[in-house]
């Protein structure tokens, strides 16, 4: 069951970067400004906060079945997203975008919980896993970008065609396991219990400090090497070549295997532990990197594949946490706020960064963004305290 689920994930996730891994023959087709680019993939982040915001007002995860939500939320998004090729101006290319992320708000979170049903021992694990099939998801588009005369319409439809397929999974295929969460009841008092309880908001507090940094990485990293292949510091969509592409592909789908050995290290040291070590390494390799800006790909590659590694190890441990200090009844409701919060601060640090670039340049960028996670360290080891 953690197969059928991760191979899903992987599926239906690729609908997230089909924009940006499209953005050069955007920017060309409708001559898009460096704050239009950055929008491409803003657009997607708000409309995944929308979607979370409304699913946890509403306590679509803890009322729905997860196996139902799920499906209906990949085939739609595989709808919105295949509108791209044939959007005729930029607002409606935008609201493709947001829609297709809105509509990820019932894959992403849905699928922690569900895996959660079959796993208590090695939960972090099972978590970490679905995170790591995500993560490689979001990824595949920029592999796809890689392959020579790749069109708009080939990279958006082969996105929304794994993202049917995805739908397709989990309808057939998922039964929830022994450790089901209950299903309850429409409550307006289900949002503030959550956020009355102190673990949560502690927890929360880790979660926005990776978030400051992870989608700025995984969003501006391909125009950081890029920029960096022709030495120019306040480039930000500069030519790629397909050795670009593919060590983009590379950065942030090796965060997979960052996930599950982060599961796996959770499980047996403690997911706080777990979480500062990922945290400290990441914003180590954040400040670091900026500071090879023009050197060799041999050089830039190695930091750029161990921050990858590290940035999204303790990903889903945050939402594992969720799912063992909340109440039962409020787990799937606890977990899609949190994350619809996350990703409404993504949306703030990702349109900072052309800003700084335009300022101070590429240099200076990641190490600005290596103060989210030392944050996060500082709420973490106050939830240790305060549990």
């Amino acid at each position: 069951m953690l197969a059928l689920l991760a191979v899903a994930e992987l599926l239906g996730m690729s609908l997230w970067f089909a924009g940006s891994a499209a953005a050069p023959l955007l920017r060309v087709q409708w001559d898009l400004s460096d704050s239009g680019v950055a929008w491409l993939t803003n657009a997607v982040q708000l409309g995944f906060v929308a979607g979370t915001a409304l699913s946890a007002l509403l306590n679509l995860p803890d009322i729905l079945p997860s196996r139902t939500l799920f499906a209906a939320s990949a085939l739609l998004g595989a709808a919105v997203n295949a509108w791209l090729p044939w959007a005729g101006s930029v607002p409606e290319a935008m609201a493709s975008r947001f829609l297709a992320g809105a509509c990820l708000a019932g894959v992403y979170p849905p699928a922690m919980k569900m895996a959660a049903t079959w796993f208590r021992d090695r939960r972090g694990l099972a978590v970490g896993t679905i995170v790591g099939a995500l993560t490689v998801g979001k990824a595949g588009p920029y592999l796809l970008a890689a392959i020579p005369d790749a069109s708009l319409t080939f990279i958006t439809l082969l996105a929304s065609g794994s993202a049917a397929a995805a739908a397709l999974i989990v309808f057939a295929g998922y039964c929830d396991g022994p450790f089901a969460f209950a299903s309850r009841p429409f409550a307006w008092s289900r949002i503030r219990d959550v956020v009355g309880s102190r673990p949560w908001r502690l927890a929360l507090g880790g979660y926005l400090g990776h978030m400051a940094e992870l989608y700025s990485y995984w969003t501006w990293i391909p125009a950081f090497l890029a920029a960096s292949a022709i030495g120019d510091p306040h480039a930000l969509t500069a030519p790629s070549s397909s050795a670009i592409h593919v060590l983009a592909f590379a950065v942030i789908a090796v965060g997979g295997a960052g996930c599950v050995w982060g599961g796996l290290v959770a499980d047996r040291i403690g997911r706080p532990a777990l979480v500062v070590r990922a945290l400290a390494i990441s914003a180590t390799c954040c400040a670091l990197i900026g500071l090879l800006f023009g050197s060799s790909l041999w050089l830039i590659a190695p930091v750029a594949l161990v921050w990858g590694f590290f940035i999204i190890a303790d990903s889903a441990q945050f939402s594992v946490l969720v799912t063992e200090t909340v109440d039962s009844h409020a787990v799937g409701t606890a977990i899609t706020l949190q994350v619809s919060l996350g990703f409404l601060l993504t949306t703030l640090t990702i349109q900072v960064v052309p800003m700084i670039v335009a300022r101070a340049g590429w240099t200076w960028v990641f190490t600005l963004l290596a103060l989210g996670p030392l944050l996060g360290i500082a709420s973490i080891r106050r939830l240790v305290r305060a549990v």
